[in-house]
């Protein structure tokens, strides 16, 4: 690695939570676990709601999207990790590095952007069900989506190229499983405070807005729940909203033990943290979704049925 600016820089070492080989080996098998987890899982919830005509509704829409989401997520960085745990060659390059962190910011914005659309959907669906056909037509359910994704392309674009006026110098290695960042500003040799007070001010108004949109959304939910005089019409009302709230509290859980904390800092929590909201959260989602939702399980048992049963045919036919 060379250079005294962003423009010489070649690239960075990728040297993930710990250098030991034997922990690294562990890792390996962990990560590729998860990552075929994940993957298997998102992908499974995609095909059974593109499949399935009686989960073509808003909700299963949005769904389908926080699917496709944490899917790209992990496959932005998990096979690079796997790469480097198995190499003695961590490196990647600057563009590599930058590009990574663009769909990293990019990603973790629309998957924050989606569980507020979703959060509104349950909202108008619990609180205004005599409208919710009109409310969430099909064409404002694509227009919310539309919004989502250009506020999130947008948003990745703005944070990489301010990262582009980093000045880099001395080693430059990373002790997390991709860039991150956090700890790219931590790296830089040059004074990042401008560039860190706008990346804190534009991301309290794209992640607290969203929340602020859930919050309030749950309030009204609650409140018109509340008033609902059969016990087993609430506990269905609820149950609605559970797995919902179950992935906004994993998301901003581990999103905020990487984010809420001083620049400078950094610890082993912090890696860990890291692998929390990047790995695990995206493999979670599609279990709190599907464990608790009938219409979901109806439909995947109707596309697995359905594979096994092309498979069969396809035996005799051979046979």
């Amino acid at each position: 690695m060379h250079g005294s600016n962003q423009s010489g820089v070649s690239d960075f070492l990728l040297l993930g939570i710990s250098e030991s080989p034997e922990e690294q080996q562990i890792m390996f098998w962990m990560f590729l676990s998860m990552y075929l987890v994940t993957v298997m899982g998102n992908l499974l919830i995609i095909l059974a709601i593109s499949f399935d005509s009686h989960l073509h509704t808003p909700m299963y829409l949005f769904l389908a999207n926080l699917s496709f989401t944490d899917l790209f997520f992990v496959t932005n960085t998990i096979p690079k990790t796997l790469v480097n745990l198995q190499s003695q060659d961590k490196a990647i390059s600057y563009t590599g590095c930058l590009t990574q962190l663009y769909f990293l910011v990019c990603l973790v914005t629309l998957d924050n952007l989606i569980l507020a659309t979703m959060a509104y959907d349950r909202y108008v669906a619990i609180c205004r069900p005599l409208r919710y056909i009109t409310a969430m037509s099909p064409g404002l359910c694509i227009l919310l989506l539309t919004l989502c994704w250009a506020l999130s392309v947008l948003y990745g674009l703005f944070l990489t190229l301010l990262m582009t006026k980093v000045t880099f110098c001395g080693p430059q290695r990373i002790h997390y499983i991709f860039c991150e960042m956090y700890v790219l500003l931590r790296l830089a040799c040059s004074n990042t405070q401008m560039i860190h007070t706008v990346q804190i001010t534009t991301g309290c108004f794209i992640f607290f807005t969203p929340l602020g949109v859930m919050v309030m959304s749950y309030v009204w939910i609650v409140r018109a729940i509340l008033r609902i005089p059969s016990a087993s019409s609430k506990y269905k009302a609820f149950s609605t909203c559970g797995s919902h709230l179950a992935v906004v509290s994993l998301f901003y859980g581990t999103l905020s033990m990487v984010y809420l904390q001083p620049l400078k800092t950094h610890s082993m929590k912090d890696s860990v943290a890291t692998v929390m909201y990047a790995v695990v959260t995206p493999m979670m989602n599609p279990f709190i979704y599907s464990l608790r939702n009938k219409d979901m399980h109806g439909a995947l048992g109707r596309l697995l049925l359905g594979k096994a049963f092309q498979r069969l045919i396809g035996r005799k036919l051979r046979h």
